[in-house]
């Protein structure tokens, strides 16, 4: 396929857009035209038939210019006539004719009922067009035929291709201004967005991009201006995860290389090399864990919506499986579970890994009961975490803020854990909320109509 650019698509448009409206004319003229010229060549036959029949009348259609007259008035001296005798058959009158037009046109005269009708017979390549009018000639009947060979319509025709030929070569000429100004109207917008395209290439997106002018560019402008604040904020984003990434996994490093130079000096920082082994796995798995929810929650943020395996579940199932998993953490804790019978759909890995931190959480705060919950609640499934440990403090940071990565609360560990949950909702189109009690905290995590299976 032949690859061009826009200048030559807008030339090469405007190009065959003449070229298919001469095509057009060109196939479309003749047609027009013969009909109306043959009708101008039996009016021509007809007037001068009547000035030598009826001297006093007039021509129908006077000439129209000086051009028009020369070459009507051509035409009419190329105009033939002749008298044949309705009795008898033969010519009384008028130019000789040669045998087979007189045999036809005399037989078209004896057969005619009009008085007077139109005819035209082909002749060595050419049109004959003849008149036969019906008369009183040395008082007898006989018949008036005038006669004209298509020498005029011919020459009319070729006059007017001339003219179309110069009209269609002026159009082409007229062309090229409106269509150099509609490639550089065009361009000039395109350029504009390539360099700034160009820019983002480059990681420089500081420049904005607005276009004042017609609505379509303005949309356009609009659309990149939008790709580019977002690609800000995502650059921001990114920055500060890896900060806070970095920062979270500084910590557990130093101490594990501290504790391992100890070692390796003879020097335990622990009472036994069994008590500095521990500190070491613990530190281990605290950087295992971090890892893990970081990856996790990338995971979620570049995923796409058709990789999501969402399937119906029962709250039941997916809350016991946690409960097994938590119980013995902390056995001062009662982990309740109510609702179990209510069903959604979701993707199960992810809703349980939500579940998953939002217990942890929990696990952190509570005094003596945890209570996982499900209800639905018109066209919302809500599914609750709650604690009955003491109420979050909002002085230092809102509701909004708590969900966001890296954000963490007074016993918080990572600051990752409600930032996947709350990607895990958005993945499923819900929301989720944290709220004080008058006995606790609740999470709620609230699933819509799209995602129910009721």
């Amino acid at each position: 396929m032949i690859r061009l650019n826009l200048r030559k698509r807008i030339w090469l448009s405007f190009g065959i857009l003449i070229l298919l409206v001469g095509l057009v004319i060109a196939i479309i003229y003749p047609l027009s035209i013969e009909g109306t010229l043959t009708e101008e060549t039996y009016q021509i036959i007809e007037n001068e038939q009547r000035r030598y029949t009826v001297p006093q009348a007039e021509p129908n259609l006077p000439p129209e210019t000086e051009q028009d007259f020369i070459e009507r008035r051509e035409a009419e001296r190329s105009v033939g006539h002749a008298i044949i005798s309705k009795l008898y058959g033969d010519i009384l009158q008028g130019d000789p004719l040669p045998t087979t037009v007189f045999i036809e046109m005399r037989n078209h005269a004896r057969i005619q009922g009009e008085d007077v009708a139109r005819y035209q017979l082909d002749y060595k390549q050419a049109t004959l067009f003849y008149v036969i009018r019906k008369i009183q000639f040395n008082n007898q009947e006989a018949f008036f035929v005038s006669y004209m060979w298509d020498t005029y319509r011919n020459r009319m025709v070729e006059r007017l291709w001339e003219s179309l030929v110069v009209i269609l070569a002026a159009a082409l000429l007229l062309s090229l201004f409106p269509a150099a100004w509609l490639e550089r109207y065009l361009r000039q917008p395109l350029v504009m967005l390539g360099d700034r395209f160009e820019q983002i290439a480059n990681r420089n997106w500081k420049e904005p991009f607005h276009w004042n002018g017609d609505e379509e560019f303005q949309t356009l402008s609009a659309q990149f201006e939008k790709m580019r604040q977002n690609l800000i904020r995502y650059d921001s984003a990114q920055r500060t995860f890896i900060q806070h990434a970095s920062h979270e996994l500084k910590t557990p490093i130093m101490i594990i290389q501290s504790y391992a130079q100890s070692i390796k000096d003879g020097v335990l920082p622990q009472e036994t090399t069994e008590e500095t082994m521990d500190v070491i796995m613990k530190e281990s798995r605290r950087m295992e864990r971090r890892v893990k929810d970081m990856l996790y929650y990338i995971k979620l943020d570049s995923i796409t919506e058709p990789e999501d395996e969402k399937v119906p579940l029962k709250f039941g199932s997916l809350a016991e499986e946690i409960k097994e998993r938590f119980m013995y953490h902390r056995e001062d804790i009662d982990i309740k579970i109510k609702g179990d019978e209510v069903a959604f759909i979701g993707d199960r890995e992810q809703l349980e890994i939500a579940l998953d931190n939002l217990v942890q959480n929990a696990l952190r705060y509570a005094e003596s009961e945890i209570i996982l919950s499900a209800e639905q609640d018109g066209h919302e499934t809500k599914i609750s975490v709650f604690n009955d440990g003491q109420p979050i403090s909002f002085e230092n940071i809102d509701q909004k803020q708590l969900f966001e990565p890296f954000q963490k609360g007074d016993k918080g560990q990572f600051g990752l854990g409600l930032a996947i949950v709350k990607k895990v909702i958005q993945r499923h189109e819900g929301t989720v909320s944290v709220e004080n009690l008058e006995n606790g905290v609740c999470f709620q995590m609230k699933l819509p109509k799209e995602t129910d299976t009721n």
